[in-house]
């Protein structure tokens, strides 16, 4: 690794209206490495990576490039600094093709006039350069989420950049993709890159990190050699304690047949898949990017015209055509894209918790205000949610809050089947461990937990049975003592 030091931020601070977000945080980045920032969320990654790339502007602090100060004041400054970055919330525009996005602000072509032949093939070979199995002329809204991530980190390569933010790349990719990101990122370090490397997944610190830098609360914790620290080290120094018992899991006789789905298809990437859940156990579904998994329980809670196939809830076969018959079966889901598919994100805490339980409190057109703000107050108390009231905008809140409001939301709805769909992604490890400690009470008492994961450590330190799926269909179930990930992969790589 080079001792070059390419990026110097000093004495960095941020202020928004009641909130020091960034607090005389400093951090550097060396050509050739990738440095790892961790932190909670709300610990200031984002606020610092949004300084740094012309987002936000700094009130105080000083930002060094090549030993030479510079200001950064847009995101066009970045750019001509070199700098880019993948954002965990996708920025993609959904009804531009994938070479649109690659090359937007950017185009090729004469003048104004776009040659989209030149930009399609040019983004082709980025994507095959990269090893991503992605038709340059498909229309982003037609990608699966794991596949427009690839499109971002496409992006981003593919604009030369000296100094790379990568904010949670692999939050919503397989274990096959991730390899491959990695041998990129190895790739571009070769070339003098530096990579600033943003993750709540620790496991990674260890194949593809050099040094790791520790925020919380908006400031500067430390710096450490990832090969001279630990996880426990690090856990300690984001959360200011130790934390014990990250997998909470009782693992206790589970009860009678609670789900059976026979033979379910939606003739486009689930194919008769039959499987069954017990009463107060946590299933697990695994498999790579484009498995089936959320598709079949998209399929399951009516979310899929013309699907077909039989469910059977509690030995009573139902008729599921929406998510409101799916609600009245006790079954309910939270999705995988909590921004685009779950939250409110322009309402407050208190409305996006209980506007799917509005008969609890609403009474001949006459809301009970107390009843409302007695239930939103167990959920947050529940969820051990940190919002500074329940007027709250949730889009302001971190992303492991607002994941605590949503599974907050279906919980209040007293399901007796509950269907996570990658319930901790992007979320940092105090909030990752606080949802596992939750799923473990709710199946000792007796609810029934269908967990979709991309990752396999909690797949497999959480599930009583694991279904492995590949290519829209059940490769086959491993019992939790068979569990590992090499188990897994042998089933979900066909």
């Amino acid at each position: 690794m080079s001792d070059n030091t390419i990026l110097r931020m000093k004495n960095i601070t941020k202020t928004f209206p009641g909130v020091k977000a960034l607090s005389g945080v400093n951090f550097d980045l060396k050509a050739g490495e990738v440095h790892a920032l961790l932190g909670e969320n709300g610990a200031g990654k984002s606020t610092l990576i949004k300084v740094l790339g012309g987002i936000y502007h700094a009130d105080g602090g000083e930002i060094e490039i090549d030993g030479k100060p510079v200001r950064i004041e847009s995101v066009q400054d970045a750019e001509k600094n070199g700098i880019a970055i993948i954002h965990q919330e996708l920025v993609l525009v959904p009804y531009m093709s994938v070479a649109e996005n690659i090359f937007l602000g950017r185009e090729l072509g004469n003048g104004p006039a776009v040659n989209l032949r030149e930009q399609e093939k040019e983004a082709q070979a980025m994507l095959d350069k990269l090893g991503m199995p992605i038709d340059s002329r498909t229309l982003i809204k037609d990608l699966p989420i794991a596949q427009q991530q690839m499109v971002e980190i496409t992006k981003a390569v593919s604009t030369n950049s000296r100094i790379l933010v990568m904010d949670e790349p692999t939050s919503s990719i397989s274990e096959k993709d991730v390899e491959n990101l990695f041998g990129i990122m190895r790739d571009l370090t070769s070339h003098g890159v530096g990579i600033i490397y943003i993750s709540h997944k620790m496991s990674e610190l260890q194949d593809i990190c050099d040094r790791v830098t520790v925020m919380r609360d908006g400031e500067y914790v430390g710096t450490k050699v990832v090969k001279e620290t630990d996880r426990d080290e690090l856990i300690a120094m984001m959360v200011g304690r130790q934390l014990t018992n990250y997998y909470e899991r009782d693992f206790l006789d589970p009860g009678e047949e609670v789900l059976r789905v026979e033979h379910m298809n939606d003739n486009k990437r689930v194919f008769d898949v039959s499987f069954e859940l017990k009463k107060g156990e946590i299933v697990g579904f695994a498999g790579l990017v484009g498995a089936g998994r959320s598709e079949t329980m998209q399929a399951i809670f009516g979310l899929t015209p013309n699907s077909t196939g039989d469910v059977y809830i509690n030995g009573k076969k139902v008729e599921i055509h929406s998510p409101t018959d799916a609600m009245k079966q006790g079954l309910v889901m939270v999705p995988e894209n909590r921004k685009e598919q779950g939250l409110y994100l322009i309402q407050d805490v208190k409305y996006n918790t209980t506007i799917e339980v509005l008969d609890q409190f609403l009474k001949n057109f006459r809301v009970d205000n107390k009843k409302e703000a007695e239930i939103t107050q167990k959920y947050i108390d529940m969820m051990s949610t940190k919002t500074p009231s329940h007027q709250q905008c949730i889009g302001n809140l971190s992303g492991g809050n607002q994941q605590k409001v949503l599974i907050g939301r279906w919980l209040a709805s007293d399901p007796q089947i509950l269907v996570l769909d990658e319930p901790t992604r992007g979320i940092d490890v105090g909030a990752k461990s606080e949802i596992y400690s939750i799923m473990n009470e709710l199946v000792k008492k007796g609810v029934s937990i269908i967990m979709i994961s991309s990752e396999l450590p909690e797949i497999i330190n959480m599930s009583d049975r694991v279904y492995v799926m590949a290519e829209g269909k059940i490769a086959g179930c491993i019992g939790h003592d068979e569990l590992s990930q090499e188990a897994i992969m042998k089933l979900a790589a066909v």
